[in-house]
């Protein structure tokens, strides 16, 4: 008789067993789904394998990504015939990923020598994959896979069709006005200023036909008079208005850009604005003011939007431009005063207030004319009785009852001329793991450190060395230009020399700003670029703390520290969670910051911002930091109200961590106007930062110095480090309209073949001579 009592759990156990396989077939294909790694995460793996060598992981990846997505990336591709808009970008992603990871392959072939191979996957990822792209938040901008494709199979044939210089092109068409109206407008003359200084500002117009005609052609109320034009009538005739307005902003044909403006489908604000710049661009400087003046008046309320979507205001721009073209030419005989566009919350759009104060513009009188051809330098004031100190150290900065502010080095005034150094020779790059630590790399194997010491300039740009071409050496290129700041990050991967660095300020007394990146980048903090730098996490904090004070006691005793600098617009975000919790970060920052400061009493602390966005958190939350600094890019009238706008939400000295312009502007310009149009925008961004110094009467006073950026062009930036790239991937304020950045250079590399010593010099660098050794 069977044993009922077994038969019952044998039973409940087969019971369990078949739940078990129903459970198991049901969610398998859940569990294989959830662990399937998205082709977002295949790329950032597959960049890692890239940069560590790993070939075998690198092919594995891609026969995965091939493998989970091939099908969904080529139904994507066929639903193209362009570049997707940027709002439809994660609706083609699969594709775009597929994409990139068939071109890292593709490159990590080319640098095994595998170039036939290398060229048939870069032509597979053109043909099959046309209008991929990726958006790189390190840049701000996206990239086409096919244009780099395209561009790395030049470098495997030995072209570098992008090294010439760009043709020069037609001079500018100038507008010619039927009805330039009066050289300045009395705004009392034909109407009223109610509530001046509040939100409730207003200019009421009275005399509407008397304003306009007061203003000239193109100019608001002026909009009538554009139309009977006869050059209005001929440009639309000859088809030259046609297209996108903002086609028309970096336009040689300065007529079609005016008619383009006046009825572009835009707020009368922006219009203003670009119209101001294209009188501006055609030397047509007072309708240029008036242009500028009217935004002011009229429309100070006008919001729009960066090309990364942060807002901008029109007005305040247009108060600096004005001040910006009296300062540089005193020819037009004019004085501005008392204009200020004061915004509440200007990083909040729906909460901003404008409270406005157009100021005015004035003819300035004969004697007022002799008395500036006799002295046009801005008047000075004394500064006072120092009244705070930060510390007691060897460096330190003071604040005089003038409410102006400087930096003191053992007691005595130093103004930072400050310079970004990273000479990176052609062909390297931090994206694929060849950059070679510069401190260190002694190219030719003589003993000496390559570009410091052993660069050349090459005066007669022929990319070959001569008799009469000797090595000079970075540094005593800077010393001649009047450099006394070098900008350098602390990395444990590319870690500071100290004995370099000592003989460096011995030899030519540079001070150092050292810089720690503070989680940006993941750098410091222990994630990965994925995840990002989390400013609430305590291990993050931790390991970042941790490695700030391993930075500080390895060089608080360096005769050569000036300053310690934390971050680098941290709060853009970019593998970092800043920019989503700005009240975490700046408070870490104040911590860091005590930290610094329990260690080292004899060097201030600074912060490195992007601009002044979350300006306000940082006054509220970052007590122990000693001073503002920030990468400023805004134009070559310098840098708007950041001085002002520090002063009141900071209360703190400021000065800029970053500025600068490329020396090539694109298919408007000869490589020579480039050159000039750098030099010209170092310039003006440069007498900003003085004329805002202590002393200088009015300006802010908070100013203490700024680094250009930067030394030498890196051709890296673009993605072919062996190509200098003359494409640009983001709109930026600068002559040419974008953003090139591979041409930042105060020095260029020529045409790559003799770096990393030859130094084409610009114009800018002969600015500067004069700048900063006057």
């Amino acid at each position: 008789m069977p044993d009922t009592h077994s038969c019952s759990q044998l039973g409940l156990l087969g019971k369990i067993f078949l739940v078990i396989q129903f459970l198991f077939f049901v969610f398998s294909p859940l569990c294989a789904h959830a662990q399937q790694r998205s082709a977002d995460e295949i790329v950032r793996l597959c960049w890692k394998a890239s940069q560590n060598g790993d070939t075998k992981a690198l092919s594995a990846l891609v026969d995965e990504v091939l493998k989970n997505y091939e099908s969904k990336a080529k139904a994507q591709a066929s639903l193209l015939h362009n570049f997707p808009p940027r709002d439809q970008y994660n609706d083609y992603k699969v594709m775009s990923d597929l994409a990139t990871c068939l071109f890292i392959n593709a490159e990590a072939l080319m640098h095994q020598g595998k170039k036939q191979e290398a060229i048939t996957q870069f032509k597979n990822v053109i043909a099959q994959y046309p209008w991929a792209q990726n958006f790189d938040p390190s840049r701000g901008a996206y990239w086409s896979v096919a244009e780099k494709s395209r561009d790395s199979i030049d470098v495997i044939e030995g072209k570098n069709p992008l090294a010439a210089a760009p043709l020069k092109k037609a001079p500018k068409t100038i507008p010619v006005l039927k009805f330039p109206g009066e050289e300045v407008i009395d705004w009392a003359k034909y109407g009223k200023f109610l509530n001046v200084g509040t939100e409730n500002y207003h200019y009421q117009i009275i005399d509407q036909a008397g304003l306009a005609a007061a203003m000239g052609e193109g100019i608001y109320p002026n909009i009538a008079d554009v139309y009977k034009d006869p050059g209005y009538i001929k440009a639309f005739r000859e088809g030259r208005l046609q297209g996108n307005h903002w086609d028309f902003v970096n336009t040689l044909d300065l007529q079609a850009a005016l008619f383009k403006w006046v009825s572009a489908p835009e707020s009368w604000g922006v219009r203003l604005f670009y119209i101001g710049e294209t009188f501006e661009k055609a030397g047509m400087l007072s309708q240029a003011i008036k242009a500028y003046d009217s935004l002011i008046v009229n429309f100070p309320s006008t919001i729009a939007w960066t090309y990364w979507q942060t807002p901008w205001y029109p007005a305040q721009a247009a108060v600096y431009k004005i001040r910006y073209l009296i300062r540089t030419h005193p020819e037009v005989h004019m004085e501005f005063k008392g204009a200020r566009i004061h915004i509440l919350n200007p990083d909040d759009p729906h909460n901003f207030v404008v409270e406005p104060n157009p100021g005015i513009i004035r003819k300035l009188s004969m004697l007022e004319i002799a008395e500036q051809d006799l002295n046009i330098q801005p008047k000075k004031m004394p500064l006072g009785k120092p009244v705070f100190y930060s510390g007691q150290g060897q460096v330190r900065f003071v604040k005089y009852d003038s409410g102006h502010w400087q930096l003191l080095v053992d007691n005595q005034p130093f103004f930072i001329k400050g310079m970004s150094y990273m000479p990176t020779k052609v062909g390297q790059s931090p994206d694929d793991g060849t950059l070679v630590d510069w401190m260190r790399e002694d190219d030719n194997h003589d003993g000496i450190i390559s570009a410091p010491y052993e660069a050349w300039v090459d005066k007669y740009g022929d990319n070959k060395r001569h008799a009469d071409e000797p090595s000079v050496g970075d540094f005593k290129l800077m010393k001649e230009m009047g450099v006394n700041t070098l900008r350098i990050y602390y990395q444990t991967y590319m870690k500071a020399d100290k004995s370099f660095l000592e003989k460096m300020y011995q030899g030519y007394g540079f001070k150092v700003a050292m810089s720690n990146f503070l989680g940006k980048y993941a750098i410091g903090s222990g994630a990965s670029w994925s995840e990002g730098t989390d400013y609430e996490n305590p291990v993050y904090q931790k390991n970042m703390m941790d490695y700030v004070r391993q930075m500080v006691m390895e060089f608080k005793d360096e005769p050569y520290i000036l300053m310690w600098i934390l971050g680098n617009e941290n709060n853009y975000g970019v593998a970092s969670n800043a920019n989503k919790k700005p009240v975490a970060y700046y408070k870490f920052v104040n911590e860091v910051a005590r930290m610094i400061k329990s260690i080292d009493p004899n060097h201030p602390v600074a912060i490195c911002n992007g601009d002044t966005l979350y300006l306000d958190k940082f006054g509220k939350y970052d007590p122990d930091v000693d001073a503002y600094g920030a990468n400023v890019y805004r134009g070559d009238y310098g840098f708007g109200s950041f001085w002002e706008d520090v002063a009141e939400l900071a209360g703190k000295p400021a000065f800029i961590t970053e500025y600068g312009a490329p020396s090539y502007g694109g298919v408007t310009m000869s490589y020579e106007q480039g050159q000039q149009a750098q030099a010209d925008y170092h310039k003006g961004n440069w007498l900003d930062i003085l004329y805002n110094s202590a002393g200088y009467k009015d300006g802010a006073g908070n100013s203490v110095g700024g680094m250009a950026f930067e030394w030498l062009d890196e051709w890296w930036k673009d993605y072919s480090p062996s190509i200098h790239d003359t494409k640009a991937d983001a709109i930026g304020p600068f002559p040419g309209g974008y953003y090139f950045e591979e041409w930042f250079g105060i020095f260029g590399q020529g045409d790559g073949t003799q770096s990393p010593y030859l130094r084409e010099g610009r114009k800018v660098y002969y600015t500067y001579k004069g700048l900063w050794n006057s």
